[in-house]
This record gives C-alpha cells, structure tokens and sequence, in this order.
C-alpha cells in the first residue's frame, strides 16, 4: 500500500484540499452553534482561503515545471536570465496564492496595491492554467493522431516543449492587460425595457436602476463606489435596488468605503437583499443596520407596496428574499422563504421579485408563476475568460433578459464591478435601468 509520502506532490494537495473540505463541512454542522460569532466568521474564511489553495498547489505545482523545469533541461537553463525568471515565476504563484488571505487582513477605505497585485496575479493565473492546459491537450491529440509521438528527434522535441509555455505567457500577458483595462473603464449603463403585467397605467415608465455584485472588499473601494452612485443619480430612477454582494468585509472595518451609498435619493426607496457573500461575511445583522442608516431598507424575506406618485389605489409589489448560500451556511434567522417574502402579494397585482441568484429565481418561479418580474444577478457575466462557461453552465439563467412563460421576465445583471480579481474579459461591469411598461 503507499503511504502518503511516496504520493506525488499533486496527490498531497488534493488531499490537503479535502481535508480542508471536510473541516468546513464538520465547522458548519457541528461546529456552528457552538462557536461565537466572530470565531466562526474568521474560521469560515481561513477554511475558504486554505481550501483554494490547496487546489491551486496543483495547477502552481504544472506551472513550476512548465515554465521552469522545462528550460532548467535546455540551453535556457544556463543564460543569466534564467534566475530572474525563476524569481519572477516564485513570485508570481505567492502573490496569487496571497490573494485569498488578503480578505483577512488587508481590507480598508481603499484598495491596497498589494491586494490589487495579489488578485491581478490569480486572473492571469487562471488564464495561464487554461493555456498550458489547452496548448497541452492540442499537441496530445496532434500526436495521437499523427502517430509522431515517437519519431520526434531529441531537439525537436525539446523545442516543441519550450513553445509551450511560452505561448502561454504571452497570450497570458495580452489577455491580463486587456482584462485590467476592461475593468477599469465605469460600468456600461445598459437600458432596457420590461413589459410588466398588471402594471398599473399610471406607472408606465416607472424607472428602477438596478446593481449587483459590487463586492467592496480587498480591490472596490470607496473610489469605485462614489462613481457608481454618481451614475447612478445621473439616471434619476425612481427606485434603486441592490441585489446582492455589495461586501466582502465586515460592516465596522469596510464602514467609511459605504459612505457614498447615503447620498442615493430615489422618491421611492432604495432596497436591498443579500446575496452568498454577505453570508461569507458571517455579519449581515450589521450590515443591515449599515445599510438602514443610509435610508436603504434590506428586504430580509418581505415586501413593500410601491405606491404610484399619481395615484394611492396604484401599487405593485416589491419583494426580497435572502440568498439560498443562508441555508448551506446554517445562518440562523436566514434562508430563501418565498412565501413569507410575498405574504400579502397576491396575482391581483403585478409583483417583482429580488433574489441574488439565478437559481433562486428559478425555484421561485416553480412555486410562485405569477411572479411578473425577478431581479438576479451573481454570475458575473463569466467575469473573465475562461470561467464563463462554468456560470453558464452552472445557472439557468446567464444574463441578461429572459422570457419565462406568458407574462414573466428574469434579468440577470453581469455585475456593476467584479469580485477580487481587477479584470474583464469578455463581460462588461454594468449598471442596468430598467424601463417597466404597462400593458
């Protein structure tokens, strides 16, 4: 049988990885109602933080030995650029290993330019993973199907290798710049408009701005945020909701970057309901006593009536619900409860729902399809290349608008910034007006 030490270091890893696995899975069933809020929320996060990177050793372990190695074996091993290389290589895998531990510890009003360093180097790292990846498989295949595998001569060999990499790193190079200066243009204001069944005539044309996943943290600060709100207000929309991942940190350190957020004036109100990463944060009581002092009422499974300017008998319903990641977390008082969210809503009037995740949308509509309306937002939009096809995958809806049955629309907002990593490659920050029109 082997032991552990005769296992190979990607073997360790993956070990490693579930091992920390399994302690999550232990801290969150047995664990929870036994810890006091504040250990719990800085175990939860060391767990998350231990666990990416115990996965990632596997992917930095393929990048040492393609980008390393491989020249080490070859005349490159011996130039005098050789040892810088390496030294760039090491510190590139240490500042995307360090990203994940900078929610801990390096979080205030404005980013810190080692976070913003340490998640530009994870985007380039997952890019870069995909690449070697990719360029491996092709030449495999190439191989089997040529039946040249062996018949290449020693050099051609060694030099058909070294291309790999090399490729990789530079199509890396191109891709992280692009995707840095993607994120840092402001969001695209995309309008778009949404018959709404049952809506009342007076209310034709109502103006809703929605955002989603700001994710103020390690890389969104108050800089960022303060623009938002600038665009915002630009719009004059008569509602303004925030759907979810408006945080990364706790309410009392990341306090002073939500300041902008009291100068949001809609006539008629601004919401917000939570999205899994104010979970993560293991603080969402003091979030909402955040938020309400900046007159934004969280919508913790409940609705409000949204009262036509023009007329008191013409409402519709606004309804919130929490984030599905509640009941994963075992958060006490917390969890998706559709029918306590829409208590008193009935098919009478048109009803709108916000729920952070697409999957959310999508169970509340197999239970409530009378909904005329649902707010979503969480994918990202991929956020980067090439995680795309996971969030499209992974959620029935993507982004964008969709038709769900006769009288119902999902939108799915890519996000008004991004999660860590600075970067957007083929998906573009949003902030989304929505036009509701009566039938």
């Amino acid at each position: 049988m082997i032991s552990f030490k005769q296992l190979p270091l990607e073997a360790k890893a993956a070990v490693a990885a579930g091992l920390v696995f399994f302690s999550m899975m232990l801290s969150r069933s047995y664990l929870a109602e036994q810890l006091e809020l504040r250990t719990r929320r800085w175990l939860l996060r060391l767990q998350m933080a231990l666990f990416a990177n115990a996965l990632m050793l596997i992917g930095s372990l393929h990048v040492w030995r393609s980008t390393v190695t491989t020249f080490s074996r070859s005349s490159a091993g011996s130039s005098f650029c050789f040892v810088p290389w390496k030294i760039a290589v090491f510190m590139f895998l240490a500042l995307a290993h360090s990203s994940f531990f900078t929610l801990l510890f390096l979080v205030a009003e404005e980013p810190y330019f080692f976070s913003l360093a340490a998640y530009t180097c994870l985007g380039a790292y997952i890019i870069l993973i995909f690449f070697l990846f990719t360029l491996g498989s092709v030449e495999q295949a190439y191989k089997f199907l040529t039946g040249r595998g062996a018949k290449a001569g020693t050099g051609n060999k060694n030099s058909r290798t070294a291309m790999k990499p090399v490729l990789a790193v530079m199509l890396t190079v191109v891709l992280t710049i692009v995707g840095l200066l993607n994120a840092s243009r402001p969001p695209t204001v995309n309008s778009v408009e949404v018959p709404v069944h049952k809506l009342p005539s007076s209310m034709n044309n109502l103006k809703v701005v929605l955002l989603s996943d700001i994710h103020l943290g390690p890389t969104v600060g108050k800089t960022k945020l303060a623009m938002i709100v600038r665009m915002v207000k630009a719009l004059k929309p008569d509602i303004t909701v925030i759907v979810g991942d408006l945080t990364d940190s706790e309410a009392e350190i990341i306090r002073p970057a939500v300041e902008p957020l009291g100068e949001l004036n809609s006539p008629l109100g601004t919401y917000f309901v939570t999205g899994n990463h104010e979970y993560y944060t293991s603080d969402v009581s003091n979030w909402f006593e955040l938020l309400k002092s900046f007159n934004i009422r969280p919508l913790h499974n409940e609705n409000v009536k949204i009262v036509s300017p023009k007329s008191t008998d013409d409402w519709f319903c606004l309804a919130g619900v929490d984030d599905i990641e509640a009941d994963v977390l075992r958060y006490s008082g917390h969890g998706m409860d559709l029918k306590k969210a829409l208590r008193d809503c009935s098919s009478e009037h048109a009803i709108v729902l916000l729920a952070h995740q697409p999957v959310a949308a999508k169970w509340a509509l197999q239970e409530r399809p009378d909904i005329n309306l649902i707010l979503s937002g969480h994918t990202h939009g991929g956020q980067i290349f090439p995680l795309h096809a996971g969030a499209y995958f992974l959620n029935p809806f993507f982004v964008g608008l969709y038709k769900v049955g006769q009288n119902t629309f999902v939108y799915v907002s890519p996000g008004t910034m991004y999660f860590g990593i600075p970067m957007r490659l083929g998906s573009r920050a949003e902030i989304t007006e929505i036009i509701l029109r009566s039938p």
